[in-house]
């Protein structure tokens, strides 16, 4: 065999090959260990005197790092049209709900739930008892609950 002749390993043995043949293997046997290390590590680049310069990250990270780090691949940051438009028809529903409500049912719900006060505090301004704010809460809400569904 000559010494300028190509050979390759293949199947436990080698093979004598052409140039052009030993330039495509090479080329392609560079590209899978570009593929399969060069893109998943991350590598050092050392100064003069040893120290760390520079570290380049890798280039492609694991489902599971994606995961651990929160990051979202292809975030949709607005919503979608069918969601908005089933949120305004959820909200009309509601409007319409609480329109058949009585005037004094309306005003309970308006201070419980819009004007986030407690019950305590509503039950001190109509000089009732708590509980019974409470148990009118809950029968408003079985009401609106019926009128929904």
């Amino acid at each position: 065999m000559d010494a300028d002749k190509k050979r390759i390993w293949i199947r436990g043995q080698y093979v004598e090959v052409t140039d052009e043949v030993y330039r495509a293997y090479m080329q392609g046997d560079r590209k899978m260990r570009y593929f399969e290390n060069d893109l998943k590590t991350e590598r050092f680049v050392l100064g003069e005197e040893g120290q760390v310069v520079q570290i380049i990250p890798s280039r492609e990270d694991s489902l599971d790092l994606l995961v651990d780090e929160n990051a979202q691949q292809f975030s949709d940051e607005q919503e979608s049209v069918e969601s908005v438009v089933l949120h305004k028809l959820e909200v009309d529903r509601l409007h319409t709900a609480l329109s058949l409500l009585t005037p004094e049912e309306r005003a309970l719900i308006q201070a419980l739930f819009f004007e986030e006060k407690t019950e305590r505090q509503y039950a001190d301004e109509l000089g009732v008892f708590r509980n019974a704010v409470h148990v009118r809460k809950m029968k408003v809400l079985k009401k609106l609950k019926k009128f929904l569904e």
